[in-house]
């Protein structure tokens, strides 16, 4: 069965509606970052909007693409030179829209990464990482149940493809975990006052040691990427569901 082509227009209203990205004071700007052609067949999503899958998602015959990592980030340079050139080049050569979803795909109760990191984990959301704010980024909870810390590392390594990065030092078996996707270390004394045994996060930066050992917790370093492949799959598929369209998820390991 061909699916029917449906608006652009429709497109980004639809996942606007599902993000809610007025409600995010955000390092980036959210929803349609670059208009490609008026209507869409296939929706490619993907983590990081590189060159590399901007090119494998045209090859796959994209109309539109759905990223949490887009473009024109605060603090960058405004001239359209060098690696942006290429970039939104390519985009516009091919006459293909990209839309990007930064902390509001974090967030997301539903589809967001963190979530659904716990789905493929089996953690239990029992808060966010911000007691009692719908828009926290980071969540805390529990594991379905007490595991040591080595078992905690063996499923990430399962679920991520790749092997996580174990600091700090705590109780042998642990229950209460937090985290947030991505490059959230930072968050680790956040971690510690809403009593979590082990935060997990994407990166890893020096001083995350030293506070790991000092606040008695477990820090893991899961991978940035690796962490955040699958809030981009869910809103992709949820899209492609309620608009009848196809929906492509294109995978580009990434090691950090």
């Amino acid at each position: 069965m061909v699916n029917q082509p449906i608006s652009l227009a429709q497109l980004v209203m639809t996942a606007e509606q599902q993000m809610n990205s007025g409600a995010f004071k955000d390092y980036c700007p959210n929803g349609l970052q670059v208009e490609g052609r008026s209507q869409v067949r296939k929706l490619v999503s993907g983590v990081t909007a590189s060159l590399a899958f901007v090119e494998q998602a045209i090859v796959a015959g994209a109309d539109a693409l759905l990223v949490h990592h887009g473009y024109f980030w605060r603090g960058e340079t405004a001239e359209v030179v060098g690696v942006k050139k290429r970039r939104l080049q390519a985009l516009l050569q091919a006459d293909v829209s990209l839309l990007a979803y930064h902390l509001p795909l974090d967030a997301h109760a539903e589809l967001g990464n963190n979530v659904q990191l716990a789905k493929r984990l089996g953690w239990i959301v029992e808060d966010g990482l911000e007691p009692g704010n719908p828009r926290s980024i980071g969540l805390q909870g529990r594991l379905s149940q007490a595991l040591p810390i080595n078992d905690v590392l063996s499923q990430l390594a399962d679920i991520t493809g790749r092997t996580p990065l174990l600091v700090g030092q705590g109780k042998p078996v642990v229950t209460r975990i937090a985290w947030c996707t991505g490059a959230a270390q930072s968050m680790l004394e956040q971690a510690a006052l809403v009593g979590a045994e082990v935060f997990v996060s994407g990166e890893i930066s020096e001083q995350t040691v030293h506070l790991a050992n000092e606040l008695g917790l477990y820090y893991i370093a899961a991978g940035h990427h690796a962490t955040e492949r699958y809030g981009v799959q869910a809103l992709g598929d949820c899209l492609a569901e309620q608009l009848g369209i196809e929906h492509q998820f294109i995978d580009l390991p990434n090691p950090v």
